[in-house]
């Protein structure tokens, strides 16, 4: 009863309008109308405020992209997916423990990345010192410099022939569609690097264990079975997790 009540007074409410015969009167009841504008930007060089937030929504939208491709994250979430898979512990630690901690170590290591764009691009771009060309400009030097540093000069080398088919004059000349893929490229293959070297320890251990449960007979006993207490106790006596963090994040410094 009290739903038929409400449902036909919402009804009262649109219609009353309509029904009222004086305009002054149903001039009172008229919904309010609602108006979109994108109102134009005030500076010379400077976009209205409605397209920066345009822009800044379509940044946040590639952010795991950027977040992936540009940063050490890359090398971070492959070498510690090597390290489990090395150890032979399948989910233990799960999937969402290794990309928080590639994810934290990543905020770690580009920290002073981030640190140079805040100073040579945000803070002089929110201060109106600066354009928002200039500052995008400045915002992409210190990335561009820190994957140069990180990325092989064959890697890079290929991209530039197969895009220009000639040697650049100087880094800053560089475009980021031959950078980008060359620095992943080049991490992927510094990931496993590291993945190979982790895994030998835990290999050794797997062949000694497989050859005396095979010199024993137990051919029906998984060899993994009885080395994963080995490969746990071996790892956590050489204080494992130490020594591979310490190395990754060094690795790019």
């Amino acid at each position: 009863m009290m739903r038929k009540c409400l449902i036909l007074l919402i009804i009262i409410c649109c219609l009353a309008p309509f029904l009222v015969k004086d305009k002054a009167v149903a001039a009172d009841y008229n919904l309010p109308g609602i108006k979109i504008s994108v109102p134009d930007g005030q500076e010379k060089g400077r976009l209205s405020s409605a397209i920066e937030i345009i822009i800044l929504l379509t940044v946040l939208s590639l952010a795991p992209a950027i977040l992936v491709m540009m940063t050490s994250f890359t090398r971070l979430a492959v070498v510690l997916s090597f390290l489990r898979h090395a150890i032979g512990t399948q989910q233990s630690p799960p999937n969402q423990i290794i990309v928080g901690l590639a994810l934290f170590l990543t905020f770690f290591i580009m920290t002073p990345v981030w640190k140079q764009i805040q100073v040579q691009a945000i803070n002089p771009y929110l201060s109106d010192q600066i354009t928002q060309k200039e500052a995008l400009d400045r915002a992409i030097k210190p990335i561009k410099t820190f994957m140069i540093h990180q990325t092989r000069k064959k890697d890079l080398m290929l991209f530039l022939k197969i895009k220009d088919k000639r040697k650049p004059e100087n880094i800053e000349s560089v475009s980021l569609s031959a950078i980008i893929p060359a620095f992943v490229i080049s991490e992927l293959k510094t990931a496993f690097q590291i993945g190979f070297l982790i895994y030998l320890p835990f290999l050794v251990i797997d062949m000694v264990v497989a050859s005396v449960l095979l010199s024993m007979g137990m051919m029906m006993l998984p060899p993994v079975l009885i080395s994963l207490p080995f490969k746990l106790m071996l790892f956590v006596l050489a204080d494992g997790w130490y020594l591979v963090i310490d190395s990754l994040v060094k690795s790019f410094y």
